[in-house]
């Protein structure tokens, strides 16, 4: 057997740590063709399961990114709720190429274009070259282990976490970039999955780069419902009657910030919109905001502007030149295809730049390192499937910014799983996470005890409310 050295090894649990994990490594190739080949090491974590009389196996969690993106991979079981709790080993674990385990790095590279929300054209070339420079520091930092970065090898890597925990079968919870990994996992060993909880999800039917390219209609989906809601209550708000009207006025205000002295002011602006119109608690506070806007830069007062949105955050590194950082974000993506011509990606920027420019999707469009990439994959992804794939539960907010609706509906209908839709809610990311007490029972339910809900589609509240402002 070519694995037997892998799957014979013995998992050796340290004591629990201050945060009640239990930490241990397990080795595994780094090809899977060539078991004989380098080793990469996995970082796990483990809860054991508060009620042994009621366990029934291990449940693995795996979040977004993809590839971690700066998440805690290990520590991620520790946000699941108590009943799960009872019926579960839940084991963490840092996905090969970032956390604890081996990571596959990238050269730091500082971008010369400036970080604005509606690039103009002239920034188009500069937008390029600093992706193109991007994927020479990825090359230059990952070598050899880059192509081997894939979510195929992470579900192999699950795979054999099971086998040296000595579970006949898993179950899995999986967020965002963490539903492929689950639908990847599923298609391939359907025989060693369990039950599966697939969280704000991957569109199956699209690229990275349509995935990608369509995070500005999102979120400007978003927008649109805080637009209308604002509407309603102008006597309020006094931006105007209608939702168009109510844009115009977000407009005007951005009319005044676009110019080379305040780019930095508007992109913060229109990354306000974007982020507090997906959270419904702060659709009051946005519609201040904006009126606010209005009368201070009425007398050009861009110092006290700058007051009004301070706190905005953006996601420009910090980091130095030449500084080492994890890779696999770009690793990931390039298991898609990416267009060649720049031409492409220009045009989309211009698209939601005109049509969609709140939040910081128009940038999502811009090229992408996909666009130079310098190495070929070793394997095409995975097909999905379904036939074998035991039946799970799919979970999508409407609103969910990042990942659109549709991924959620895609995948329910492509593996025949449940769909449960969270209506009027930006969450992303939302099962034992976002404290959503209704969606939690419910998949709780499942999870514990089986329970499936009897219909293809049930719709649950989201847990963040409007604010309490009666319409005019």
């Amino acid at each position: 057997m070519p694995l037997k050295e892998f799957y014979d090894q013995q998992v050796n649990w340290s004591p629990p740590f201050e945060d009640g994990l239990e930490r241990a490594t397990v080795v595994v190739p780094r090809d899977y063709s060539d078991p004989d080949g380098p080793k990469l090491t996995i970082a796990l974590a483990r809860l054991k399961a508060t009620d042994p009389a009621r366990r029934r196996g291990v449940l693995l969690a795996v979040n977004g990114g993809p590839g971690g993106d700066g998440g805690d991979g290990l520590g991620l079981i520790k946000r699941l709720g108590r009943r799960v709790r009872t019926a579960y080993d839940l084991i963490g674990f840092d996905p090969r190429g970032y956390g604890e385990s081996t990571k596959l790095y990238s050269e730091v590279t500082i971008p010369k274009a400036p970080f604005d929300s509606r690039p103009p054209d002239s920034l188009f070339e500069q937008l390029a070259e600093d992706m193109r420079l991007r994927e020479l520091g990825c090359q230059r930092g990952g070598g050899e282990l880059r192509p081997h970065i894939t979510t195929r090898n992470t579900a192999r890597d699950m795979d054999l976490i099971r086998v040296v925990l000595g579970e006949e079968k898993i179950s899995f919870v999986g967020y965002a970039y963490g539903t492929y990994v689950g639908a990847v996992y599923g298609t391939m060993f359907p025989e060693n999955l369990d039950r599966t909880v697939l969280d704000s999800c991957i569109n199956p039917q699209w690229t990275w780069r349509e995935q990608f390219v369509t995070q500005a209609e999102a979120v400007y989906r978003n927008v649109a419902l805080w637009a209308e809601w604002t509407a309603e209550r102008d006597g309020h708000f006094h931006l105007g009657t209608t939702s168009e009207a109510v844009i115009a006025e977000i407009e005007a205000v951005v009319e005044k910030l676009d110019d080379g002295d305040q780019v930095q002011l508007r992109t913060l602006l229109d990354g306000a919109v974007g982020t507090r119109s997906t959270d419904r608690a702060q659709w009051d506070s946005l519609g201040y905001l904006i009126g606010d806007l209005r009368t201070t830069l009425q007398d050009a007062n861009y110092e006290k502007a700058r007051t009004l949105i301070v706190g905005q955050a953006t996601w420009r590194p910090q980091d130095q030149e030449g500084d080492l950082r994890v890779g696999v974000l770009e690793a990931i993506t390039l298991e898609t295809y990416w267009p060649q011509d720049l031409e492409v990606y220009y045009a989309d920027v211009r698209k939601h730049r005109a049509q969609h420019p709140y939040g910081y999707g128009v940038l999502r469009a811009q090229p992408w390192v996909g666009a130079f990439r310098t190495f070929e994959s070793l394997e095409p992804p995975t097909k999905l499937a379904q036939p074998g794939y035991p039946k799970g539960l799919v979970v999508q907010a409407d609103g969910d910014p990042m990942d659109r609706v549709e991924g959620g509906i895609e995948l329910a209908a492509l593996l025949d799983h449940p769909l449960v839709l969270i209506e009027d809610s930006g969450d992303h990311e939302v099962y034992g996470l976002a404290g959503n007490e209704v969606l939690d029972s419910l998949v709780d339910d499942y999870l514990v005890d089986g329970v499936l809900p009897a219909q293809a589609r049930v719709t649950v509240p989201g847990h963040v409310k409007r604010p309490d402002i009666p319409k005019d």
